[in-house]
């Protein structure tokens, strides 16, 4: 698999599996499959987080506007991986899962 495509799976929410099984001893597809597990993560908490916020009245419409920061930092981890690059994501890309 190439290089690229494993690290765009990386951020495709649970496909980051496919390159962490198959492209096991690269370590820039390792660092992209880290990101794209706390990613995913994140991206569960930020929707039970949005569905308990949901249920209250004057908030629940805001609680829609959270899916979109995931999406941005996909896009964020893509646009690297496009790149050639390890830069870490925005807020979670401290966190390592994967060493």
């Amino acid at each position: 698999m190439d290089k690229k495509v494993a690290g765009i799976l990386s951020y495709i929410g649970p496909l980051f599996l496919v390159p962490l099984i198959v492209v096991k001893d690269d370590a820039d597809v390792k660092f992209h499959v880290n990101q794209g597990l706390v990613l995913f993560l994140f991206e569960v908490i930020i929707g039970i987080v949005g569905g308990i916020l949901g249920a209250i009245p004057l908030i629940g419409g805001l609680a829609g506007l959270l899916g979109i920061i995931p999406f941005v930092l996909a896009v964020l981890g893509i646009v690297n991986v496009c790149k050639d690059e390890t830069k870490p994501l925005p807020v979670i890309g401290g966190i390592t899962i994967i060493k």
